[in-house]
């Protein structure tokens, strides 16, 4: 909270344009580097394997019960907030953002005479600077 204070205070003294952003299914865009599965949804039928094209890679069988490895990271899995934030960090930096040493959810860009800050919390975003 106190990076949010810093900011805003900022913010206010220096007359920057501030908005925040609320990252609707962020959690649903995070890629799983470990193996994740999970029983399929009830009600919901398969034949054999089979793959879908978002989350799911396969279905294979357990017994008599069938589960599908996770291919990307849903709200319930306790690796979601983590994967979500390293990929929006990397595109971050892509573009030339840096990431704060003193607080990792801070991101600036400086350009000329432009400055942009841009603060992460959790899905939530709070971007500030001198030039829209």
């Amino acid at each position: 909270m106190t990076t949010v204070k810093v900011l805003l205070a900022m913010v206010a003294m220096k007359g920057w344009h501030t908005c925040q952003m609320d990252m609707s299914n962020a959690f649903l865009h995070g890629d799983l580097y470990e193996e994740v599965y999970m029983c399929l949804p009830q009600g919901y039928t398969a034949r054999g394997c089979f793959v879908t094209p978002l989350s799911f890679e396969a279905v294979s069988t357990r017994g008599s019960e069938k589960v599908c490895r996770l291919m990307k990271s849903l709200y319930s899995l306790k690796q979601a907030p983590r994967q979500w934030f390293a990929k929006l960090s990397t595109a971050l930096i892509y573009f030339d953002f840096v990431q704060s040493k003193a607080d990792y959810s801070l991101f600036t860009k400086k350009g000329q005479d432009k400055f942009t800050a841009v603060l992460v919390y959790v899905d939530d975003m709070v971007i500030a600077g001198n030039d829209k």
